[in-house]
């Protein structure tokens, strides 16, 4: 009984942040368009521009129905292979994006290329299984069109596919998920918009563009970030933007307003939530190769005639997101005191609220844990959960009611956000009330406190009663344990020296953990436990220096 009123609390507390568009979309799914359109497709345009080479992905296609998605390789023989129930859905839907089409040397694999896309045809019936989803239909259509943009010759069967596809998308638009699912929609439709000539293209056209002049101001915040405040799908989102910039300009049209206003904040957002080894932090769903990189990212800008944007020392303070960026001389750190969000759509958001990752000479010491699977099982919640991420976790619950694989219910609320900047003294506060619905009403409250060669973090938790308070640090398996102390443990990483020391009335305990920096990637880790039962209120201040 107790589970099933817990379950249905937590539809309330998420049902309740929906949009009406999304219930109403919902509804509409039960009585989803699947009328074929067979009439013949529109003449392609002519292009006039030049064709910038677009950012590309790791390879996945390796030789003849060979695919390699999440570090996972298997074989497609069949036709119901592409819809195969022993196969994990992620991987599915990526084979079905045609991502290879535009990776790393895929005009070596041209030939295979259009073999697959007419075997796709052949084995994927008219709205049947995971290819006719919207989502998977955007991605697939944008690749062969970006496939043929590039120098290879979709065939007459292969083009009136295309249309088909593109004809369903535009009766089957995810307005019930939204978020990046209605953003690719509208990418789709320009993009096939732009490709074919006449009267039906021009619909999908202004169909596209006018989800984009929404999306464009809802989905990308005044500071550049994406409203899903994470890292990897604020990268998809970037190259979505300069891809549609990229296509504007091979057919000479005005390209949608503001879009290269929005890209030069979005690469600036992008580099400060990096680390100096270039590569994206974790925070909520982030891992890295499900995107192309950063410096391919700023390849491409750079080719669009932006110019890559550089961290300088100090506080880089992403307001609007809520993430904050400070560059030591030999240490960086990004701070997360940002909202969970977007309100009616955090399916992506992980139990992270005031987490932190930071980087010593060079190299990641304190992390969040990753993202490595999607789905329902328990491993997702355990990775989305407040203990697998450098923050506070109280009486053993996370932060925010994260559950169902990409839901959330009762969430943190962040307030008295502060920073300063004092005689080179960076300082950096916030509290948050994750906890407040625990008995004695729980408050944490973290400040980290920047010298030279030294950070502090303070957690002062408000409230009244004995709670169990548990301040985690993972750490990034590359660190080294040397010295385990009282409350304090000495590290090296290549061959530097690094000490963290913990002060309060609890113990510190060393505990094994995992790191999932890709999909389908799980690396044995520590991690670093202070833990103490005790009443209310208490402080745990730790020092970190090298």
């Amino acid at each position: 009984m107790a589970a099933s009123v817990r379950n249905l609390l937590n539809y309330f507390h998420t049902i309740r942040y929906l949009r009406p568009i999304q219930v109403i979309g919902r509804l509409k799914r039960y009585f989803k368009y699947n009328k074929i359109n067979n009439s013949p497709a529109g003449i392609i345009r002519a292009r006039k521009g030049s064709w910038k080479t677009p950012a590309r992905r790791s390879q996945k296609m390796f030789k003849e129905n060979v695919f390699r998605f999440l570090n996972e390789t298997h074989q497609i023989n069949e036709a119901e292979d592409w819809n195969n129930p022993n196969l994990e859905k992620l991987w599915l839907y990526n084979l079905h994006y045609f991502d290879d089409l535009t990776s790393v040397n895929a005009i070596d694999r041209s030939n295979l290329h259009d073999s697959l896309i007419n075997k796709w045809i052949e084995n994927n019936p008219f709205g049947v299984g995971n290819g006719w989803e919207p989502y998977t239909i955007s991605l697939r259509t944008v690749n062969w069109i970006k496939w043929h943009i590039s120098g290879n010759d979709l065939n007459d069967n292969q083009i009136h596919s295309l249309a088909v596809q593109i004809r369903f998308l535009s009766k089957n638009i995810e307005t019930h998920l939204m978020g990046n699912h209605l953003l690719a929609n509208a990418k789709a439709l320009i993009f096939s918009g732009l490709f074919f000539s006449g009267s039906e293209a021009s619909e999908w056209y202004k169909t596209g563009c006018k989800i984009f002049a929404t999306e464009i101001s809802e989905q990308t915040l005044s500071d550049g970030g994406n409203f899903e405040l994470s890292p990897m799908y604020h990268s998809i989102i970037l190259e979505d933007f300069l891809d549609i910039l990229n296509l504007h300009r091979l057919f000479e049209c005005p390209p949608p307003n503001s879009i290269e206003v929005v890209i030069n904040k979005m690469l600036t957002w992008l580099s400060a939530m990096c680390h100096p080894d270039n590569k994206i932090s974790f925070f909520n769903d982030a891992a890295l190769d499900n995107t192309p990189s950063t410096n391919e990212l700023f390849r491409y800008s750079d080719q669009l005639g932006f110019v890559n944007p550089k961290n300088t020392r100090g506080i880089t303070d992403l307001e609007a997101s809520g993430y904050s960026r400070v560059s030591l001389q030999n240490a960086v750190a990004i701070i997360d005191r940002a909202a969970v969000g977007p309100r009616y759509i955090p399916g992506h958001a992980h139990a992270d609220t005031l987490s932190f990752e930071l980087s010593i000479f060079g190299h990641r010491v304190i992390v969040n844990s990753g993202t490595s699977l999607y789905g329902i099982g328990v491993e997702r919640l355990r990775q989305r959960g407040t203990s697998s991420h450098a923050t506070v976790m109280i009486d053993n619950q996370d932060s925010s009611e994260v559950w169902g694989g990409f839901r959330v219910a009762r969430r943190a609320k962040i307030f008295e956000v502060k920073t300063s900047n004092d005689n080179g003294n960076i300082y950096l506060s916030a509290k948050h009330d994750g906890y407040k619905r625990l008995s004695g009403s729980p408050v944490h409250c973290r400040s980290w406190v920047f010298k030279k060669n030294i950070i502090e973090v303070i957690d002062d938790i408000s409230g009244k009663g004995i709670h169990d308070v548990k301040v985690i640090f993972p750490l990034h398996p590359s660190i080294q344990l040397i010295g385990i102390k009282k409350n304090q443990v000495d590290m090296g990483i290549f061959e530097n020296k690094i000490k963290i020391l913990f002060e309060g009335d609890g113990k510190l305990i060393i505990k094994k953990s995992t790191y999932h920096p890709e999909f389908g990637v799980t690396v044995p880790s520590n991690k670093l436990v202070y833990h103490l039962i005790g009443k209310l209120p208490v402080k745990i201040t730790t020092r970190i220096n090298w």
